[in-house]
């Protein structure tokens, strides 16, 4: 090997570890960076929105659709719970002495007239008394008749001196009483016609029958308790369950919007009662709402209601506009300065219309309507008034 071929081989390997140095520093480099990055990520997770976001130099601000809705006229209204009932339960029992029920008339769901039969007692026993009552009458319609005529003849004889006139005061007497057991004996009927009648169980006004707790061959008396129960008229209710402060905006008259669970139909309905308690231990009350008679109203279940309680102004806003979060309900605004702020605000009514918001803003503010999720407390924007406003 010569000078030449040893002095290029020292070169090469002095070059080799050259480049080696050179790769480990720019790694050194490349992984100070890296955690620099991630310290200032962490940095600013922790500091979390409420700090001011500065855009770069150069930076351009992203335009944001805002609206200023002012103020509309929107209904103000109590959303409540609670269950169906009939407006007017009538309990019907036996109201005589009872006996064996021999024919059971109607079912549940069924509409009677008021005075109609739903059930007959067994009365073979009443009708011979009633028989024997009726006979009873017509011997003392004989026996007054008997005394009467023989006071008119009594009467005929007295002017030729035949009869005395104490002869006649007696016979008199002896009509009157005969007349007077007839009245007797036809009280006696009456009563037992009546008593046999109430043997009948009947509906005591016009109404549904709701529930039916009697069968033929079942022995009822006083005191059995509910055989049927009714709701008069077919009228329905809703009891809502309403919160102490709702409560006090209801009035009777208010009208509502009653679904029952379970299906879609909606019935409307007016407030007819507001309770005038409230519950000491849940703080609510009961409003009681009439609604029309539907099969969807089954008494016992349950309902949700919207009750108008009036009307009042507050700013109408888009639902893409209101945002929420743990900490409730909030809308970003931008201010004088082109930055966005975090406004928390209380919803009220939601309809096709839009969110009400009753609290929080007056209307007059810049509200962004959309894009709301991108954005972060302080961050510039360019405002751009939403088209129609």
């Amino acid at each position: 090997m010569n000078y030449e071929t040893q002095l290029l081989g020292d070169s090469a390997i002095i070059m080799d570890g050259d480049d080696r140095r050179r790769s480990r520093k720019k790694l050194i480099i490349g992984a100070g960076v890296v955690v620099a990055l991630i310290a200032v990520a962490a940095a600013i997770s922790m500091r979390g929105g409420d700090t001011a976001v500065t855009p770069a130099p150069g930076a351009v601000a992203p335009v944001v659709t805002v609206t200023s809705p002012g103020q509309s006229t929107v209904a103000r209204t109590v959303r409540a719970t609670g269950s169906l009932a009939a407006r007017v339960d009538m309990p019907v029992g036996v109201v005589g002495e009872g006996g064996m029920v021999s024919r059971v008339l109607v079912q549940p769901g069924d509409w009677v007239k008021a005075g109609q039969t739903l059930a007959t007692i067994e009365r073979s026993v009443q009708s011979e008394q009633v028989r024997s009552l009726a006979a009873q009458v017509e011997v003392a319609r004989a026996d007054a008749k008997l005394a009467q005529a023989q006071l008119d003849r009594a009467k005929a004889l007295v002017g030729r001196g035949f009869i005395s006139a104490a002869d006649i005061d007696q016979r008199t007497a002896t009509r009157d009483q005969a007349e007077a057991r007839v009245r007797v004996a036809q009280a006696q009927l009456a009563e037992q016609r009546a008593r046999t009648g109430r043997l009948d169980i009947r509906a005591p006004a016009a109404g549904l029958v709701l529930t039916r707790s009697v069968e033929p061959g079942q022995i009822v008396q006083a005191g059995s308790g509910v055989l049927f129960r009714m709701a008069k008229g077919g009228e329905m209710e809703m009891q809502a369950q309403v919160a102490e402060g709702d409560l006090a905006t209801l009035r009777p008259g208010n009208s509502a919007v009653i679904t029952p669970i379970g299906s879609d139909v909606q019935l409307t309905g007016r407030v007819w009662q507001v309770s005038p308690v409230v519950d000491p231990q849940t703080r609510q009350g009961i409003a009681r709402i009439a609604i029309p008679y539907s099969k969807a109203v089954r008494p016992g279940g349950f309902a949700s209601a919207t009750i108008t309680s009036g009307s009042g102004s507050a700013p109408l806003l888009p639902e893409s506009a209101v945002q929420s979060d743990p900490k409730g309900s909030f809308v970003y605004i931008v201010n004088g300065k082109n930055q966005v702020e975090r406004r928390n605000v209380t919803v009220g009514q939601v309809s096709d219309d839009g969110v009400a918001i009753t609290s929080g803003i007056t209307g007059a503010e810049k509200i962004v309507t959309s894009a709301g999720a991108f954005l972060t407390p302080g961050q510039k924007v360019k405002p751009e008034l939403a088209k129609g406003r």
